[in-house]
């Protein structure tokens, strides 16, 4: 009788110090350990395999393997863009009349089983049904900019929600100008920023802010931005939190400006306000 034991993986690739030497401040000095190290092409490719009974930091037989079903293969390894290893890819398709599909499943919810002594030769095991299976959402890549209508109904309110949360998704501009000085949001009213343009990364007007929204202290909470359009035809109305933007204030006048770390094109592809 083989036993096999579990493990999860939290990472494929464990990294060490890195030298102190500035010049090669990016390298660090790793050694392969099969004991505790994957290479990501290897996982590539593996099949996966579901269990109902969670197996993980349990001692398992072979004769327990003919319990587990095929589900489908790992496609592809979900990075965020901080190098972390967000989830994996699987495409599961014609199990158990299942169709076919992607489905993303976490790092630490995968579970490696490998024969004692034999490192080099493991199973991946997930803990699902085949119910959890069949009701997995189906995993759907899309570029930076993919507009809101070409999404499914669940990003779109997902993403609303969001904005009406106000959780800052832009970090706060940090421009110089001269003749202008930074004022915080507190130091403004409705009437200072109601009719003022927005300027976005490249100092290009990208809009107006034509409605503030002020919460039940009578603190500024978010302003609406008109995007787009020409003479008020077409625009857009978007929001965004306060800390969001960037006020200038001329030194010696009442002119305010207002900076947005975004392009005219990333606001017209927000979900549109409707207030």
């Amino acid at each position: 009788m083989k036993t096999f034991f579990t493990t999860t993986a939290a990472a494929l690739v464990l990294g060490t110090t890195a030298y102190a030497d500035a010049h090669t401040g990016a390298f660090s000095d790793t050694t392969f350990d099969s004991a505790i190290n994957l290479n990501a092409s290897e996982v590539i490719g593996m099949r996966v395999y579901a269990s109902e009974a969670d197996i993980l930091g349990e001692t398992v037989t072979i004769d327990g393997q003919t319990e587990w079903d095929d589900i489908g293969e790992i496609n592809e390894i979900l990075l965020t863009r901080s190098g972390e290893v967000q989830s994996v890819i699987v495409g599961v398709g014609g199990f158990l009349g299942i169709g076919e599909k992607d489905v993303s499943v976490a790092m630490d919810q995968l579970q490696f089983v490998t024969e004692e002594g034999e490192l080099d030769d493991y199973f991946i095991v997930i803990n699902a049904s085949t119910v959890g299976i069949e009701e997995a959402p189906a995993y759907e890549a899309y570029e930076t900019g993919t507009p809101m209508s070409d999404r499914p109904e669940d990003m779109d309110t997902e993403m609303e929600t969001d904005m009406d949360a106000s959780e800052s998704a832009l970090a706060t501009p940090m421009n110089e100008r001269d003749g202008f000085m930074t004022v915080s949001s507190d130091d403004l009213n409705t009437e200072d920023l109601t009719g003022a343009r927005v300027y976005g990364s490249n100092d290009e007007d990208v809009g107006e802010i034509s409605e503030l929204l002020v919460t039940d202290e009578g603190k500024l909470d978010r302003a609406i931005i008109d995007v787009g359009g020409f003479i008020g035809l077409g625009e857009k109305s978007v929001a965004v939190a306060m800390d969001e933007l960037q006020f200038l204030r001329e030194d010696d006048g009442d002119d305010i400006r207002v900076y947005i770390d975004a392009t005219q094109d990333a606001l017209e592809a927000m979900p549109e306000y409707e207030g």
